[in-house]
């Protein structure tokens, strides 16, 4: 049965909310007036686009998967979570299938050692913010991958041996029989910085060849930025984490509406922006509605405490004695790895988290201390330290 509805009150209802001609919408038009030549920056989880406004043509730049030496050093960084993945299937199957999974693994582990070499890093995925250090990086994935074949061929051999805690002893974070140099834990943090480092200095670039009046932007992050449940709000998306670095503070925090339902736009093909274009109006649409919305609250309730947006606490893991956290915790310098690696754990528990941002705010902090010169930061499990080759 269909419910009954007061076709007065319905008409009282739309009166507000529904239609082009309701009151809300036309606020809501009335504030992306307001602000037709403010700068709009729209953000999908690959690329940035720019409408200057004042009628000017967009801009993109692409940021993430389409961009050098992102998919290969993601695919070194997901070798933890690979082999953790074949511990889960042996515990969870228990009928020997993960072996067909680790063989098959395997043959691409010793594929792409024999593949990376500096000149690849250097000469053909040539990415500028890791000149310099081509053979610090080709010489980690060396050492990464050996260290995967030993412990895949010794979980082959012995299917016992493929456990939790040998996992954790003699792959990633050592203290096992098993010689380890370095723990693979430390890779892990060094590729996710490197690919925060390199996203980071470009669109730093990007953004400060095109002087952007921050004070006046309005942004918006539109889309799913990672899994489902992540990047939500601007303190667990990576992507807002950028551009509030890139603004140096002066995006004011109020400006910037994370949207995951927001449409979105695919990244442009042979430099046709016309699909981005088309979305201006709509997107300035949303933004001035969410921004009209909020303008409401000092109108109807002034005297009352207003909301104010703050930096999230930091929770200090120093003390071996703490064992849980309800964030990612403060890193104190480029060697606090107990930080780091808390942090690789906290984005996998933590359903807000994207995977892939454990130290985008420590990479970003490091450019802006070094001018936006790749050349001049230290990377965490990389700067300093050995990987031995040719194991």
């Amino acid at each position: 049965m269909v419910p009954y509805e007061s076709p007065e009150l319905v008409r009282l209802f739309t009166a507000y909310t529904a239609g082009p001609g309701s009151i809300g919408r036309r606020l809501a038009g009335a504030v992306a007036d307001r602000g037709r030549d403010d700068p709009l920056i729209a953000a999908t989880a690959t690329d940035i686009a720019l409408f200057p406004g004042g009628g000017r043509p967009p801009e993109v730049e692409g940021f993430r998967i389409s961009t050098r030496g992102f998919k290969e050093l993601s695919a070194v960084s997901h070798l933890g979570p690979a082999v953790a993945s074949l511990v889960g299937l042996r515990t969870l199957l228990g009928d020997g299938s993960w072996q067909a999974d680790a063989e098959r693994l395997l043959i691409e582990v010793k594929a792409a050692r024999a593949a990376n070499s500096a000149r690849l890093w250097r000469d053909t995925i040539a990415v500028e913010a890791y000149r310099g250090r081509e053979q610090e990086i080709a010489d980690m994935i060396d050492y990464s991958c050996a260290v995967t074949t030993r412990y895949l061929t010794a979980a082959l051999a012995d299917e016992s041996y493929l456990t939790p805690e040998t996992l954790r002893a003699d792959y990633l974070a050592g203290g096992g029989d098993a010689e380890l140099p370095v723990p693979l834990n430390h890779m892990m943090v060094a590729t996710f910085f490197l690919v925060s480092m390199d996203i980071g200095f470009r669109l730093t670039r990007w953004f400060t060849e095109r002087d952007i009046d921050w004070e006046r932007a309005m942004v918006l992050i539109a889309g799913r930025q990672g899994r489902p449940t992540a990047g939500v709000t601007w303190d667990t998306s990576s992507v807002a984490t950028m551009i509030m670095a890139i603004s140096g503070g002066r995006l004011p925090l109020e400006r910037m509406y994370l949207a995951p339902h927001a449409p979105t736009f695919a990244t442009p093909a042979g430099g046709d922006l016309g699909e981005v274009a088309a979305l201006e109006e709509p997107l300035r649409e949303l933004w001035g509605g969410i921004r009209a919305t909020a303008e409401l609250a000092p109108v109807m309730f002034d005297g009352y405490p207003r909301y104010a947006l703050a930096a999230p606490a930091r929770p200090d893991v120093t003390d071996p004695a703490v064992t849980q956290v309800a964030g990612m915790p403060r890193i104190g310098s480029v060697r606090d790895m107990r930080a780091m690696v808390t942090r690789m754990r906290v984005v996998l528990e933590d359903p807000r988290q994207l995977l892939s941002s454990c130290v985008t705010d420590f990479a970003m902090a490091s450019l802006a201390a070094a001018g936006n010169d790749p050349a001049k930061v230290a990377v965490p499990g990389l700067t300093g330290v050995r990987y031995p080759t040719g194991l």
